[in-house]
Formats: structure tokens, sequence, C-alpha cells
């Protein structure tokens, strides 16, 4: 339905009021004022008529019917021309005799006039002794007024006299009454248009300003006042809009500051929290959803869980929750493409088939108790688990590690205890597997202190970095790593401009590069070449270690890193690898606040980058 302006109702319904009275009181007072007139124009003919109805009865007796009609001339102001017909004015006096002849007239000849025994007016008087009338007169052609009075004699009524008079010069009366009355109405209707039209405004103003300042309170400024009118009923109005206003303010401020502590809880968390209505369609997710699923919270929202999270298992558990079924808890796996580190290192651990997650589910409900949708948190196992099979495989390394150079000691000297053993070649020979494996077990341990010792002091924040150049810590350690390098006739190049510059802790970072230049030695043919290289951009530098070696197998490349892990452990032990060289360099660029990485080829050789910054 289509809806007006409030002026628009009332102004329209004033004027139709204004409108229906003046014509109610224009018709009331014109046929009031028609009947007024005719009153006054009866009355008028009768005290006529009873003056002179004594003269007639007098001429009648006396004169007869020639003399009576003398006297209707004579009191209508003079004789007839003969011959002539009169027109309908002034006073038309006639006698008629109870018969009905015509007796006299002031107007038309009686001997030409027709009976008139069934005029009502004469009728009237016959009978009550007076009479009147208003009709069409066909003698006179106009509309005529009749009072007609009895003439009595001593026996009854002897003739009756009826006084007429035209209603023509009423007719023109009221005709222009009419008019004034029309235009005084116009008039009339014109000013009470313009005041209605006033008085609407008047009205409607103050409601246009409350319906304003509703507006821009539902546009949120609610610091706003609605002023008060005149009006009792608008006052009030106008006050409870006030304190709406005031209490939606309060409310609101109240709401914007849980829901922005409620934002930032949810924003800070590291547990992928989000919520679905009672349908399954996603209503809200903290960063962390978006980051652990791969969801942009824009374009998933309002979306079925199905159509945003293509896992079956976290389906039917979101729907398991919205129904009230148990488990509110389960762990599930969900793939992930592409390299993500999981360690928080910053390193690249290469491709990541999945990812353990563990969902606490809740429902929702509103004041009424009915369940409204569910919020399902995500907490990410996935480090956590890779921690416990890195520990579990630490254990089981390190025990292997230390159990073979001890197992085979053991065995050497109670082989030479025991005394089976005579010749001094073979105890020589002995003594020697017995030193080798012993100075074997001291670069374990060694290894294994010096990366508590990175650890410990990197949580004490304990180690010292100054700003320097890098050159001269390249060049010593390819210095310290020669005598390997010349053994297997391999050339170590280096490629480092003067300026480049970082700051660092020299010797941890020669010993880095140490690590990774023996580790380059171990595994390339002889002859081969070992290119280093630094360069610096606009916020790092970055320290890479090339090689032309063997090279290793994609699935390793995300555990080379974890001590005590081998890609090939026979080769390793033949070299006389701990386990723990990667490692230590793991350590070490993290306590510079910086990155280990590796890209590596099978048969093509390997190239680590150790990236700090500036």
């Amino acid at each position: 339905m289509s809806q007006r302006r409030l002026i628009w109702q009332l102004y329209p319904s004033y004027l139709l009021i204004t409108l229906a009275a003046l014509i109610a009181v224009t018709a009331y007072y014109s046929q009031y004022s028609r009947e007024v007139y005719r009153n006054q124009v009866r009355d008028t003919l009768s005290q006529l008529a009873g003056i002179a109805v004594e003269q007639v009865r007098t001429t009648l007796e006396t004169e007869g019917p020639p003399g009576v009609d003398r006297l209707c001339q004579r009191l209508a102001g003079g004789p007839r021309p003969e011959g002539a017909r009169h027109g309908g004015h002034g006073i038309r006096l006639t006698v008629v005799a109870p018969a009905g002849q015509v007796l006299g007239d002031s107007h038309e000849n009686p001997a030409g006039m027709e009976n008139h025994m069934g005029r009502p007016e004469i009728s009237e008087a016959l009978r009550q002794g007076t009479g009147s009338s208003v009709r069409f007169s066909p003698t006179l052609g106009t509309q005529m007024m009749y009072v007609a009075l009895a003439v009595r004699g001593p026996d009854g009524p002897v003739a009756v006299l009826r006084a007429a008079s035209p209603l023509a010069e009423i007719d023109r009366a009221s005709h222009s009454m009419y008019v004034h009355l029309l235009w005084a109405g116009l008039a009339i209707a014109a000013g009470a248009a313009v005041l209605s039209l006033l008085i609407a405004r008047r009205l409607s103003r103050p409601i246009i300003g409350i319906e304003r300042v509703a507006e821009r309170f539902a546009a949120g400024e609610l610091d706003l006042r609605v002023p008060t009118p005149a009006s009792a009923e608008l006052a009030a109005l106008a006050g409870s809009l006030n304190r709406m206003a005031v209490q939606l303010g309060e409310r609101i401020t109240t709401i914007t500051a849980q829901k922005n502590e409620l934002d930032a809880i949810l924003a800070s968390m590291a547990e992928g929290v989000f919520a679905v209505d009672n349908r399954g369609c996603l209503v809200s997710a903290n960063p962390a959803t978006a980051e652990l699923l791969g969801l942009d919270p824009a374009e998933a929202q309002g979306r079925q869980v199905e159509e945003v999270i293509r896992n079956v298992d976290l389906q039917q558990f979101v729907r398991q929750t919205l129904a009230g079924v148990q488990p509110s808890e389960m762990d599930i796996s969900l793939p992930v493409d592409g390299a993500r580190p999981l360690s928080g290192n910053g390193q690249a651990w290469g491709p990541e088939l999945s990812r353990s997650f563990t969902l606490h589910g809740a429902g929702l409900t509103d004041a009424r108790g009915r369940r409204t949708g569910a919020v399902i948190v995500l907490n990410d196992m996935t480090r956590i688990r890779r921690l416990e099979t890195i520990r579990r495989d630490f254990v089981a390394n390190v025990s292997h590690e230390l159990k073979t150079p001890v197992t085979s000691i053991q065995g050497f000297v109670e082989a030479l205890v025991e005394g089976g053993v005579k010749e001094p070649a073979q105890i020589e020979r002995y003594l020697s597997i017995i030193a080798k494996h012993a100075a074997r077990l001291n670069c374990i341990i060694d290894d294994l202190l010096t990366l508590s010792r990175l650890e410990e002091a990197g949580e004490r924040r304990a180690l010292r970095f100054e700003a320097g150049p890098l050159k001269p810590v390249l060049d010593e350690a390819i210095a310290l790593s020669g005598v390997k390098a010349e053994e297997k006739r391999i050339a170590v190049d280096l490629v480092c401009a003067d300026k480049v510059e970082a700051r660092i802790n020299p010797p941890l970072l020669e010993q880095a590069v140490i690590n990774l230049i023996d580790n380059a030695i171990k595994y390339s043919p002889e002859g081969s070449r070992i290119h280093v290289e630094a360069h610096q951009d606009q916020s790092r530098v970055s320290i890479t270690i090339a090689d032309e070696g063997c090279g290793i197998p994609p699935e390793h490349l995300p555990r080379i890193f974890e001590r005590f892990y081998v890609v090939d452990k026979s080769r390793s032990r033949k070299l006389g690898g701990t386990g723990l060289g990667l490692a230590i360099v793991k350590h070490i660029a993290q306590a510079h606040g910086g990155r280990v990485a590796v890209v590596s080829t099978p048969g093509q050789g390997s190239t680590f980058t150790i990236s700090l910054p500036i």
C-alpha cells in the first residue's frame, strides 16, 4: 500500500470538512431564506386580503359583480387596459363565487376566465375560511403564491377573495443571494484551505523533525537528541526517543567493547575457531581458522561447510555437534598442499602430506534454549605430533649412535682383557679401533654439548652479536676446511664483497659454515668444486654453499636438520658423521634470527643457504 506524508493526510481531511460544512450551511441558509421570503409574502397577502374582505362584501351586496371587478382593479393599483393580458407583476386580486365563477379580477377580464372551483386555495378557503398554495399559473405563465379568504355573509361564504403575488422576484432575490453566498463560500473555503495547510504543516513539522532525528538514530548518531515539541503527546514521544537513544548508546557501547574483546581474543588465538548456524552454514571464522584450513573468511561466510571444507571427517563432526550427538572431541588429518614450516623456524621443510588436528565442538542456543548453531575449535597438533616423532627418533638414534661405539669398545676391551690376543700387531689394531670409536663417541658428545649450549644461550639471550664484515669469517672457515678439501682435490671458491656486513657472532657463524663445507666435501666426488657466495639485499644477507655431490632425495629434505637424522647411515658412519652437524647449523642460524634452507637434486648436488637479517 502506498504511503503518503502526514500533511497530505491531514490537509485534505481539513479541506473536505471545511467544504462540506460550507455546502451544508449554504444549502440550509438558502432553503431557510427562501422559506422566510415566502412566509413574508404569504403574510403580506394575508394582511392585504384581510383588509379588503369587508370592502368586497359591501360592494358585492350593493353593486354586484361589476362593482367587485372595479374594486379589485382599484385595490390593485388602477384599471386594467381592455383586451390586454397583464404579466405577473404586482399583487393580483381575484374574487370567486362559491360556485367557482370569477366575479372580479385585477389583471384579467372575469368573463374570459375559467371556473376556479378546482383551485386548492379556493377549496381550502371555502372549507376552513382561509387557504394558500404555491403553483404555476397558466393564466399568467409564472410561478405564483396564492392566499384566499372567505367572504362570509349571514348564511355562510358568499365569495372568496384571493390575493396572489408572483414569485419571480423571490427567485431573482434567491439567485442573487445564492451567487453572493457562492462567492463568499469560495472566499471562506480559500481562506480555510490556507489556514488548514498552515495548521497541517504546524502539526506535521515536529513529527518530521522527530522522524529525521530517528533516521539519524538508525544511522548510529545516538548522541543527538530530539527537540521537545509544544504538544504534550509529541513531547512524550520525543522524551521516549531520547531515553531510547541513551539506552541504545550504552548498550551498543557495551556490545562493541565486548565484541572488540572477543575479536581480539579470537585473533590472538593460535587455535582455529569457527561458528556455524543450525543449517551448517559458516557464520564466522578467526584468522587462525583461515590460515589452518586455507579459507577466505569473506568468501566462505554464509556458505555450507561442505562447500568450503572438503573433509568428510570434519563435515561429519560439525553435523554431529549440531545434532548434539557425541563425540564432542575428535582427531582428524587434513591434506596440505605445498611446503609449510611446522617447527616455527622458517626453514623449508618440503611438501607435507597432511596435518593433524584435534577438534572440540559445542552447541549454541538462543534465549529459549533452542539449538541455533555450533562452535568448532581446531587445535593444530601437527607440530606436537612431529615433535613426538622427533623425540622418539632422537632417543632411538642417540641410543643407536652411542650404543655402536660403546659396544665396539666394550667388545675389543673384553678381547684384550681376556688375553686371547697375543700378537702385538693385532693388539695395536684393536687399540686403534677402540681409539676410533672413542673419538666418534667424543665427537657425538661434543656436538650434543654444542647444541645444548646453543639452546641454553639462545633462551637466556647470552650470545653477543656485533656488526661486522662476513668475508673474514668465510675466509677462515674455508682455510680450516682446506686440508680435507686438498685430500679430495676439491676446489672451494668464494664470492663475497668486502662491504657485505651483518650483525653476527663470528665463532658461531664460522662453525656453521665449516659444518656445511665439511658436509659438501664429504659427499662430493674428487676433483669437484664447492662454491661459497655471500650477497646482500635490502633486508637480509644470504650465505650460499653449493656442491656437486650426490644430492639428497626429496623425501629426506624435511628431516635433514633433525638431530641424528642421516640419509645414508652406513655411508655417514664410514665418513665419520655424527648426524648432528646440520642440526647445529640450524640452531646457529636461529640464534642469529635467521634460517637455513636447502635445495637439492639427486646426482646434481645440493645448495644450502643461511639467511641472516642485516
